[in-house]
């Protein structure tokens, strides 16, 4: 017998089923305290900074093409937003990570001064940049590129500076929740950021039987006929999400046959109204 908390295996048509082995607990019971949210000023740094990325946004033009993350209105999200000047206009990198606003109280100057270093790096690369940022009034990019970081203050003058907090982005792609949007703030990067490359006929975000949701990928190319899909994505805790865990365990993929609702809406407008499978003929 498994042991309480496992997850067991039947056999059922051939396929190997999770179900649930159980429930434990402890004895040391915890309590999350939900307090108002504290007042959060903006600093001068991200006043600055928010301020000439909207002259860039701007300059960039309304074409969704030439914007990072598609058209406004946006929010300015801590997300490593490496802004430079090319012959072409302006374009945004990412950096190798972000500091989200409340993590830089756990931020150490000596690993955020890295990420200092390969900014300047970057920006070096384009010469074209400290001017036209002195040219839009944020001229305290020099400053913030050449300043080793070595206390909190310094941390915070990185943290909101434009090569930082100005990742543009929606709302819902910022902080949105599931089933209107998945926000970067609440969804794995690696499965969120396909909502700006997939195709717009493949639904990434599906609802699961208990009423959560799943991202979901086809496992095959486009046209290959195979309408299966694997979960990439499910919340902890629920049976999606132990069985997925148990996938990687055992370094297998956890999918979702052609036939499920899942994979019927993953493909929904790929498949002729009313198909009872997500699999179709190859395409020629």
């Amino acid at each position: 017998m498994p042991e309480a908390g496992s997850v067991a295996e039947r056999e059922a048509g051939g396929r190997v089923v999770l179900e649930p082995g159980g429930t434990h607990g402890g004895n040391h019971p915890w309590k999350i305290r939900l307090v108002k949210h504290r007042e959060r000023a903006e600093s001068r740094h991200f006043r600055a900074a928010k301020k000439v990325a909207k002259k860039i946004l701007e300059e960039a033009g309304a074409g969704a093409d030439d914007l990072p993350y598609g058209p406004g209105p946006w929010e300015m999200h801590h997300g490593g937003s490496l802004w430079v000047r090319t012959s072409t206009g302006w374009r945004m990198y990412r950096a190798r990570v972000g500091i989200e606003w409340s993590m830089q109280f756990c931020a150490d100057p000596v690993k955020v001064d890295r990420l200092r270093r390969e900014a300047a790096d970057l920006v070096a690369a384009f010469p074209m940049t400290l001017a036209a940022l002195d040219a839009l009034g944020y001229k305290r990019a020099r400053d913030l590129l050449n300043t080793p970081i070595t206390d909190a203050d310094t941390v915070e003058a990185w943290t909101d500076s434009l090569f930082n907090a100005c990742v543009p982005l929606s709302r819902p792609h910022h902080s949105g929740v599931l089933p209107k949007a998945a926000g970067e703030h609440h969804y794995p990067w690696p499965t969120k950021s396909a909502d700006f490359f997939k195709y717009d006929d493949f639904h990434l975000w599906v609802t699961l039987p208990d009423g959560t949701h799943a991202g979901v990928a086809p496992v095959g190319r486009r046209g290959s006929g195979d309408g299966q899909v694997r979960i990439v994505h499910a919340r902890h805790g629920t049976p999606a999400g132990k069985a997925v865990a148990e996938a990687q365990r055992r370094r297998m993929m956890a999918v979702l046959p052609p036939d499920s609702p899942m994979a019927l809406e993953a493909f929904e407008q790929q498949i002729p109204p009313g198909a009872d499978t997500a699999s179709t003929p190859p395409a020629g």
